[in-house]
């Protein structure tokens, strides 16, 4: 049996890593670059990348409409970096018109932990993808992090940041996953495992 059509957002950022990651762990990847290439996938993915620049293509293109109804009608989604700050509710230190497809109940703060010359890599306890013990090796490319979260959002990832409190780094909201960091760029393909696993299981938590 083939693997479920993950459609990834391919605008701008990391399209091909994720596309590499997604057909190592069964799924069957598209690059989705107009409307009508959302027919027929079972989840989608928003890669990293600048998420200004993603959020104006997406509506200059026509996608961001179509991304919305999606991802409201229960549609599966992981982003990681700015595909987090793209499925946030809320977005501090954007620009003003900057928009976001939304769905997950967070306020995430864009560049968080610096710009490109604060990249940094770190290892992650991350439970739900980890259970061997091993922790997942992290990579942070002016990344966010999320600063608040609702009540029907799992915390599943956090990493400490010098002089202040641990920054959570990855969540997770019924269908929807999100990361500050980005998995596809380590050749580790856990998180993808765990995401295609969502889909597979039909969202369930």
């Amino acid at each position: 049996m083939s693997g479920p059509l993950v459609g990834v957002l391919a605008l701008q950022g990391d399209v091909r890593e994720h596309l590499a990651a997604l057909d190592r762990v069964g799924a069957q990847g598209r690059a989705v670059r107009r409307p009508e290439e959302l027919d027929g996938i079972d989840a989608l993915v928003l890669p990293g990348g600048e998420s200004t620049t993603m959020s104006k293509l997406a509506v200059a293109f026509g996608l961001l409409e179509p991304l919305r109804a999606l991802v409201k009608g229960g549609m599966p989604a992981y982003g990681s970096c700015a595909g987090m700050i793209m499925l946030a509710d809320r977005v501090l230190d954007g620009r003003p018109d900057q928009e976001t497809v939304g769905g997950i109940d967070m306020t995430v703060r864009r560049n968080a932990f610096g710009r490109q010359v604060d990249s940094f890599e770190a290892d992650l306890a991350f439970a739900a993808v980890a259970d061997d013990g091993r922790p997942v090796h992290a990579v942070f490319i002016r990344a966010p992090w999320v600063e608040a979260v609702g009540e029907s959002v799992d915390v599943l990832a956090t990493t400490p940041v010098t002089g202040g409190a641990d920054r959570i780094v990855a969540v997770r909201q019924g269908p929807l996953l999100a990361t500050s960091f980005h998995p596809e760029l380590t050749g580790d393909t856990r998180v993808h495992a765990y995401f295609v696993e969502m889909v597979r299981k039909g969202s369930k938590a």
